[in-house]
C-alpha cells in the first residue's frame, strides 16, 4: 500500500511540473493575436500581451517579444525570390534554399517545408521555411538555450499554424 501511495504522490507532483512549465501557462492563460502580412499575405497567431517590434534589416515581417522575458520571440517574414536567369550569381537557385530540402514538416493548411532546430550554447531557435511560387516565407522561434525546452512546444504550436495565401492570392 505504500509503493501505491507513494506512485500517486510521484504522479501528482509530475502533473504539477509539467503543467506549470512555461509554455504550457503562456498557451493557456493568453488570447492569441494574428499576424497579418499586407504584402505576402502569410499570417500566424501570438500571444497577445506580446510586443511587436518591426523586423531588422528591411526583412517583410514582424517580431513578437515576451515583455516579460525579451529573449524570447518569435517572428515571421517573407522574401520574393529571383528567377535563376535574373539571379546575380550562378550558383543561387531556388534549389539551395532549406524548404527544397527534403520536406519535414506539414502546418495545419497543409503545407510542406524544413523545419530545423539549431541549439546553442546562448541561443537556441526553431525555424521554419516554406516555398510557394517565387516566394520564400520564414517563421522563427528562439530563446536562451537554457530555456528553449521549455519553448518548444510552443514554437512549434506557432509554426503548424503559420498560413500562407493562396496561390493565386499574391
Amino acid at each position: 500500500m505504500e509503493t501505491a501511495s507513494k506512485f500517486v504522490v510521484g504522479f501528482i507532483l509530475l502533473l504539477f511540473i509539467l503543467s506549470s512549465c512555461r509554455a504550457s501557462n503562456l498557451v493557456a492563460q493568453n488570447s492569441w493575436k494574428t499576424y497579418e502580412n499586407p504584402r505576402y499575405k502569410f499570417e500566424y497567431p501570438y500571444p497577445s500581451k506580446w510586443e511587436s517590434i518591426p523586423m531588422p534589416d528591411n526583412l517583410d515581417g514582424r517580431v513578437f517579444r515576451d515583455p516579460n522575458n525579451p529573449s524570447v520571440e518569435i517572428r515571421g517574414w517573407a522574401l520574393r525570390q529571383l528567377p535563376e536567369s535574373q539571379s546575380s550569381s550562378p550558383s543561387s537557385t531556388s534549389t539551395d534554399s532549406p524548404a527544397s530540402e527534403s520536406p519535414n514538416f506539414t502546418t495545419e493548411q497543409g503545407v510542406t517545408g524544413q523545419l530545423e532546430v539549431e541549439v546553442g550554447i546562448d541561443t537556441s531557435m526553431m525555424t521554419l521555411t516554406l516555398n510557394q511560387g517565387q516566394v520564400e516565407y520564414y517563421w522563427q522561434g528562439q530563446s536562451d538555450s537554457e530555456q528553449f525546452a521549455d519553448y518548444y512546444r510552443f514554437f512549434n504550436y506557432v509554426a503548424s499554424q503559420y498560413h500562407l495565401p493562396s496561390p493565386g492570392e499574391l
